[in-house]
């Protein structure tokens, strides 16, 4: 059975941008943000670092890795449990460089980070908590974002 679930894919698909921790050296996390997040396979997620060192030397030396996908308007996602491996060279990699030339990413990507998906889960807001619906918390976020891109500094209510 596929790691990645439709739902998950169309997610992943649509928000691009994910939260990747790693494990530092001395144990210490470390969380980047990667807006190359992509679904490889049934099975597999990518990442392009692109000004990514310090999470491809984690990976390489612990090939432990959460991935976290959030639409920050419904306040859902899903984080993503799994193992690393970074291609620097040969035929996966140099598809992987493809997939996002044709995405329109034109920067150097040094190396590819494709992740072994071994456990998924949802995320949730707690603002659901409450018997708030989706379209209530869409509607509350999509005001939010709207004050802000108009110089306002709301305080937003909720999760």
């Amino acid at each position: 059975m596929a790691a990645l679930t439709p739902e998950m894919k169309r997610l992943v698909g649509i928000q691009r941008l994910g939260y990747i921790a790693t494990v530092c050296p001395d144990g210490t996390p470390n969380l980047s943000p990667k807006g190359t997040t992509a679904v490889w396979d049934d099975d597999h997620l990518v990442f392009a670092d692109i000004r990514s060192p310090r999470s491809v030397a984690n990976l390489r030396q612990n090939p432990a890795v959460e991935v976290n996908v959030v639409d920050p308007i419904t306040r859902k996602g899903y984080r993503f449990k799994g193992k690393a491996r970074v291609l620097g060279a040969g035929s996966t990699f140099d598809e992987v460089v493809a997939f996002y030339r044709k995405r329109g990413v034109r920067s150097p990507i040094r190396h590819a980070v494709l992740i072994r998906v071994e456990r998924a889960a949802p995320l949730v807001s707690p603002a659901y908590d409450s018997g708030a619906t989706e379209a209530e918390i869409r509607a509350q976020w999509e005001q939010y974002w709207s004050s802000v891109r108009e110089g306002e500094v709301p305080q937003p209510t909720g999760e």
